[in-house]
């Protein structure tokens, strides 16, 4: 019998409210930061939205979750505790992995606080005996036939940049996890903020060195890519083998009306298994049609590259 895994993916989620910025970690980038919260996002981005979101997801009875980043919005203390207890109502470290986002590594100055730290069990790995101390990157999650890879590709910025970046020794030890797990024949899914592949985003919000890992997986292989950050709907290619590698990129989990060119709230169900000596992905989007309606199936595909 083929053994299915089935794999939650949702992203940008925003947990709100935002109920000001303490003086203490206050900078120009949290100030401007606060004010377009207040005066278009908090609009956009509901905690209920969420919540119906992440219950819908639950009835999907996965295997695994996983949240690419942006459960904040200013990188502050209070909203690490916030969605550290939005996490926990998903599922315990073992059952819900995450990476951060620009918003959760919002800026350098916060007098120590991290979401690295307060969402510390949801980024570590399972290989080998627990681990504890600092978060490291990239962290490995062998779960039955697939590997999770998480990544960080967030940075703090200045104000107005929401750029990301591995950096050479996050680029090498991906590399060498990606070799390893496919010798192992593991079905290997690389879990990322930004977008990942040149061209996915503008310079300022764009990961800048795309071109490095793009060459690892041109070279080293994955069977699936999954970001977020754009707040809409992506799916590219790398064809690295006859099947391709699908980089899928979710909008926001949180989204209760529509903004600019992003839809309303949505993320991915994704039934992964491995069949006739390939690997099959069937990708169920799911999320609001309308801002009143429910939780629905928005459309469904099998992630195969189309032929050149």
């Amino acid at each position: 019998m083929t053994e299915t895994f089935t794999l939650v993916h949702m992203s940008d989620v925003h947990l709100g409210p935002l109920e000001g910025v303490p003086l203490r970690h206050l900078n120009t980038k949290r100030a401007l930061g606060y004010l377009n919260w207040q005066r278009g996002r908090r609009f956009v981005h509901l905690r209920s939205v969420a919540d119906r979101i992440a219950a819908d997801a639950l009835a999907q009875t996965p295997d695994h979750i996983a949240v690419t980043g942006d459960l904040a919005n200013l990188g502050l203390p209070g909203e690490y505790a916030s969605a550290l207890a939005w996490l926990e109502a998903l599922g315990d470290p073992a059952q819900v992995s995450v990476v951060p986002g620009n918003h959760d590594i919002y800026t350098g100055r916060l007098g120590g606080a991290s979401c690295l730290e307060t969402w510390a069990p949801f980024m570590r790995g399972n290989e080998g005996p627990a681990q504890d101390g600092p978060v490291r990157f990239p962290y490995v999650r062998t779960l039955g036939p697939v590997a999770l890879i998480g990544l960080n590709s967030a940075v703090p910025t200045p104000p107005f940049v929401a750029a990301g970046r591995l950096g050479a020794a996050q680029i090498a030890d991906v590399a060498t996890s990606l070799d390893r797990l496919g010798r192992a024949g593991y079905i290997r899914v690389v879990l990322i903020h930004h977008p990942p592949l040149q061209g996915q985003a503008p310079p300022r919000r764009a990961l800048q060195d795309a071109a490095a890992f793009a060459d690892v997986l041109d070279r080293h292989g994955a069977e699936l890519v999954l970001h977020g950050h754009n707040h809409q709907q992506m799916l590219a290619w790398r064809r690295h083998s006859e099947r391709g590698i699908p980089v899928l990129g979710a909008a926001s989990a949180s989204a209760g009306q529509a903004h600019k060119e992003e839809p309303l709230a949505r993320y991915h169900v994704l039934r992964i298994r491995r069949a006739d000596g390939a690997v099959h992905i069937d990708c169920e989007i799911r999320g609001f049609a309308e801002a009143s309606g429910a939780v629905v199936r928005l459309a469904r595909q099998d992630l195969v590259m189309p032929a050149a």
